[in-house]
């Protein structure tokens, strides 16, 4: 490494934030990123570790130590070459240097007994260089070959894996049935977390490259009575996909809420968060909606204790809630890991994003662990609370807390308790076998990885794993891709 002891020398720096009381005005992004003299810095604590864990610690394999390095030396050459080596493993960097929640750090051998290295910033600090220097640029493919994909779901792994199998000359349709592309990173993450113009001007890269774009499409149907969102104006049967494509990948996520079935769920003001969240980001987008779910001047109460849910209480604490409480069922996490009982792997701890920061300071947030909801109160066919007994965990199992029950008063319930899988009736529709959690089944072997049952139809991201992480969809787009194009070729130099 350029500095051996620059992890003996330096501390760790964390990204800044704007103040609460400025970033509460909108829903832009409020990080202050590391200029390059700080990203510098940061880079020379990565030490020279001989086995560096970060690498299988991230799930697109980022080569971190070389572009560490190469930030460490600081000519406009080594920048330059740093975007080069990022984009070698990862098609989007900004999106994972802003929302990733960073499994490399959590592997950093300098974690053992010290600060991480702060990959995540020193990413966000490249790439963002990347574009402002206009580094980032089109890749066309040296021959066209021919070959039709498409690819159903235009979330990060869709649009990795189209971008992979655009650059090596396939003819590429993304279909997607919302009016925007991006999935998740469109309608499920807050603006404040990650503008949309970091989608837009990928969007035109790929555009650029040779990928159609087809918004406003669904392909199969969704249950009559499916919350999920669904904005498209035109329907393909995967018959008529099959039939048009030579391969087809499915990407589609896993969009199915989590439910919470107990007495009173049907009460008008209890929503899943991908009823609250997408609405928001729509109307950030410039559209006009005549409905909009609001948190306005109510008691919000959020059911579940993950990223989902903070993101409910930053975007409702923005609308102007009367005061936010979000549920955790399970027992609260240690402030700190024990990290010689975790290292390399994702510990337990407990995490305060920066909404429940925000919440803090303002005196709206309460935030309850290993409480359950046993009924749902209303009046009127409205909801006006609910009832709820805390629990203890014992042998595995979930135990009531006699005489621990009471009343909270709630005008909306966000449901946020993740995700249990891919919408079935798609998968039906194509003739695709299940899983026993009902994700896609496909594997991930070098040969044969990401096909399913039926003939050139392959599968990855959520929609095969379950429920994930944004730098897992982008793995597992990239891997797909490169079995389509082995499908299709008979060979592929397609990284894995």
């Amino acid at each position: 490494m350029g500095k051996v002891t620059g992890f003996m020398e330096f501390e760790r720096l964390e990204e800044g934030y704007k103040p609460v009381s400025d970033r509460l005005k909108n829903y832009k992004e409020f990080v202050i990123g590391l200029d390059d003299k700080q990203a510098k810095t940061q880079a020379a604590r990565c030490m020279d570790c001989g086995t560096p864990f970060c690498n299988s610690g991230c799930p697109v394999n980022n080569i971190i130590p070389d572009f560490n390095d190469l930030v460490f030396h600081g000519q406009t050459a080594d920048w330059k070459e740093a975007i080069d080596v990022l984009h070698s493993t990862n098609n989007f960097p900004e999106f994972t240097g802003r929302i990733c929640p960073a499994p490399c750090e959590a592997a950093c051998t300098l974690n053992v007994n010290d600060d991480a290295v702060g990959i995540k910033s020193i990413e966000h600090a490249i790439i963002d260089r990347a574009w402002s220097e206009g580094w980032v640029k089109p890749v066309l493919a040296k021959h066209k070959t021919g070959k039709k994909v498409a690819i159903i779901g235009a979330g990060p792994a869709g649009m990795a894996a189209a971008q992979q199998l655009a650059r090596v000359g396939h003819d590429v349709t993304l279909f997607e049935k919302n009016d925007r592309v991006g999935g998740l990173l469109r309608y499920g993450i807050p603006d404040f977390k990650m503008e949309k113009s970091h989608i837009d001007r990928r969007v035109d890269q790929m555009q650029a490259e040779g990928v159609k774009f087809r918004l406003g499409v669904m392909i199969g149907e969704l249950p009559k009575d499916s919350k999920v969102i669904n904005w498209a104006k035109e329907t393909i049967t995967p018959a008529q996909l099959s039939k048009d494509f030579d391969a087809v990948l499915l990407t589609g996520g896993a969009e199915q809420s989590r439910d919470l079935p107990v007495p009173g769920r049907e009460l008008a003001g209890i929503h899943f968060a991908m009823e609250f969240l997408p609405l928001q980001n729509k109307v950030n987008a410039g559209d006009k909606l005549k409905d909009q779910l609001r948190a306005d001047g109510k008691h919000v109460i959020v059911i579940g204790g993950g990223d989902t849910g903070s993101d409910c209480v930053g975007t409702s604490i923005r609308h102007g809630a009367v005061n936010v409480t979000q549920f955790e069922v399970m027992p609260q996490p240690p402030i700190e890991e024990n990290r010689p009982m975790t290292w390399p792997y994702w510990p337990l701890k407990l995490r305060t994003s920066s909404s429940h920061d925000e919440g803090s300071e303002k005196g709206l947030l309460g935030r309850e662990f290993a409480i359950s909801t046993k009924e749902f109160i209303g009046e009127k066919g409205k909801v006006t609370g609910l009832k709820t007994v805390r629990v203890e965990w014992q042998n595995g199992k979930m135990v009531e807390v006699a005489g621990s029950e009471q009343t909270l008063k709630a005008d909306l319930v966000l449901l946020a308790m993740g995700f249990v899988s891919p919408v079935a009736t798609v998968l039906d529709a194509f003739g695709i076998d299940k899983d026993a959690r009902g994700n896609a089944k496909a594997g991930t072997d070098f040969i044969g990885g990401y096909e399913t049952n039926v003939p050139k139809v392959f599968v990855a991201g959520d929609m095969r794993r379950g429920q994930s992480l944004v730098v897992w969809a982008i793995r597992e787009g990239r891997q797909a891709a490169r079995s389509v194009d082995e499908f299709l070729m008979g060979f592929s130099d397609l990284p894995r």
